[in-house]
């Protein structure tokens, strides 16, 4: 092969990949800034002053031998979330979270964004929260489409982040193409 036809071959390649690249970026936009979108506000969760995620409330007592019962706990939390909430929404838990060194336990329940904190010792209400960071992670990780369908095995979910996970390798594999190959192609002899 020739110097001349080794450039137009290179130049060829470089052509079609950035092709691919182009057209898959365009096609994944709305879902790129999805994901960039929800990622800023999930790295910044902590620091929203509780507009994202809510702080933890401290309870009464660190000793685990003076705390509640855990099913006297969760009783409680199910009872505020009746009372202050709503009659109407699902006591179903989908997890319970507890702060020893905070005396408190937090029970976030599967139905809805709601998040109950309650002082471990007394079983007094600390707080109400609305889990806007558990809704934006849906959003973020496409489990938002399998909560919404109620989908058990989050089917949705993995191959949406597969796709994306893929299409993140591809443009950094392309981009990375883009940048290096034109240096490649200034160096190869002309004649």
């Amino acid at each position: 092969m020739t110097p001349k036809e080794r450039i137009k071959n290179q130049a060829k390649w470089l052509k079609t990949v950035r092709k691919i690249h182009r057209i898959s970026g365009l096609s994944l936009l709305i879902f790129l800034l999805v994901i960039s979108g929800t990622g800023i506000l999930l790295g910044w969760k902590k620091h929203s002053a509780g507009l994202i995620l809510s702080k933890s409330y401290t309870g009464t007592s660190t000793d685990l031998s003076n705390w509640l019962p855990l099913d006297s706990l969760h009783t409680n939390a199910c009872r505020f979330l009746q009372d202050s909430v709503s009659p109407k929404l699902s006591t179903e838990v989908n997890r319970i979270d507890v702060r020893k060194d905070k005396g408190m336990v937090k029970f976030i329940f599967k139905q809805h964004f709601t998040g109950i904190q309650i002082d471990g010792a007394t079983g007094n209400l600390l707080h109400i929260e609305k889990r806007r960071s558990d809704y934006i992670e849906k959003i973020h990780d496409g489990s938002i489409l399998d909560y919404y369908f109620e989908t058990d095995t989050e089917w949705i979910k993995l191959t949406y982040t597969s796709l994306m996970g893929l299409a993140l390798m591809m443009f950094t594999i392309t981009g990375f193409y883009l940048w290096y190959q034109p240096k490649v192609i200034k160096k190869l002899p002309r004649e």
